[in-house]
């Protein structure tokens, strides 16, 4: 059963998300000095969402 209009946050999605896009990925491996120009995108390591 859905629920009503009126019933919902008028905030939408503000909920963390726990998987990050490859830009994403390659913007924090960026700060890290773990990615330089010119590397495959394909293939990232893991990266842990900044806080």
């Amino acid at each position: 059963m859905s629920q009503h209009k009126s019933l919902k946050g008028s905030s939408g999605l503000v909920v963390k998300r726990n998987v990050l896009k490859r830009f994403e990925r390659v913007e924090i491996l960026k700060k890290r000095n773990q990615w330089k120009e010119g590397d495959r995108v394909m293939g990232l390591r893991k990266t842990m969402p900044d806080v």
